[in-house]
């Protein structure tokens, strides 16, 4: 009996669905179905019964299911000891803005569980946030937007923005809402129709400085029918805030996680009805060891994660 064995049939019983536990394993669904007939075999039992349209655990499975889980759990308190030995003495992560107090949530979740690590933020440019990472100036970063999927070719996802050697693990979708005039008409609704903006100066930054969010917002318009007039751009949200705050009609969009620490009344910020959202990962190489205690804190920072070091595999 391997413990690879154990992974594959752990994840199928609490995914019930072969092609699931085949990506939260990052394996090839071929891959885990021979783990699991292997243990069955070695087992000498049936553990799921297997029909085209559903997968469940046999009696046998669900007897199974808790030794299983006990043998991981001891194996993973084996492998937080032995990377408590080698636990790095810093953590250095590229950061995005606009993480608002997510960002603080997640350092002290970390720090919770590694409190001798001191943790390095570096605010860059996703183009040169990346090319640290890949070069090893960084150990982790933050990146907004759509990143490749594994299931594709490097030729066809990899933008020149992203180095192939890296591995981009989902974290959350970060809302974005519209910020305009607090004395606008359009401020005293709940939320707010894209349409009614298309008269109103839209105040973006460059494209070349946040690809992704501009291709959202664009591409929002676009799909509501019209093309927004641009304003001129501004260099940070702190100088288009204070252009929005004089009062001429006009608007951008900010994400959430900032609206809800800015405190202003000249500004309102409002949902749109067309909700807008871009997807966060987490950027790593694909040479080094996932980093589980980071990603926990970073998918669970309120939920204690579990006594591990963030290199560990």
């Amino acid at each position: 009996m391997e413990l690879r064995q154990l992974r594959c049939f752990v994840a199928v019983a609490e995914e019930l669905h072969f092609g699931r536990a085949a990506e939260r394993l990052l394996l090839g669904q071929p891959a885990v179905s021979q783990q699991v007939r292997r243990l069955e075999r070695e087992l000498r039992v049936e553990l799921f019964d297997r029909s085209p349209r559903h997968v469940r655990l046999t009696p046998a499975g669900e007897r199974f299911l808790p030794a299983a889980r006990n043998v991981l759990a001891a194996e993973d308190a084996a492998r937080a000891l032995a990377a408590d030995l080698a636990a790095p003495t810093v953590l250095r992560l590229g950061t995005v803005t606009g993480l608002g107090e997510r960002l603080d949530d997640i350092l002290d979740a970390y720090r919770r569980q590694a409190p001798t690590v001191r943790i390095e933020l570096d605010a860059l440019p996703v183009r040169e946030r990346l090319a640290r990472l890949a070069d090893g100036r960084l150990d982790a970063a933050f990146v907004r937007g759509t990143v490749p999927s594994q299931h594709q070719t490097q030729a066809q996802t990899q933008p020149q923005s992203q180095p192939p050697d890296l591995r981009y693990l989902p974290l959350w979708q970060d809302e974005l809402v519209i910020a305009l005039p607090a004395g606008h008409p359009l401020a005293d609704r709940p939320e707010i129709d894209l349409t009614d903006l298309a008269d109103l100066p839209l105040l973006l930054t460059e494209r070349r400085n946040h690809p992704t969010l501009v291709d959202l917002v664009m591409g929002a318009c676009a799909a509501a029918g019209f093309r927004p007039l641009l304003g001129p751009p501004h260099s940070t949200l702190q100088n288009t805030l204070a252009s929005i705050g004089t009062g001429a009609p006009m608007w951008t969009v900010v994400y959430a996680a900032n609206a809800r620490m800015t405190n202003t009344r000249r500004i309102a910020f409002r949902p749109s009805r067309t909700p807008l959202a871009l997807p966060v990962s987490l950027a790593v190489r694909r040479s080094t060891p996932l980093p589980r205690l980071l990603l926990a804190a970073c998918r669970n920072p309120t939920t204690p994660a579990p006594t591990s070091n963030d290199q560990d595999s």
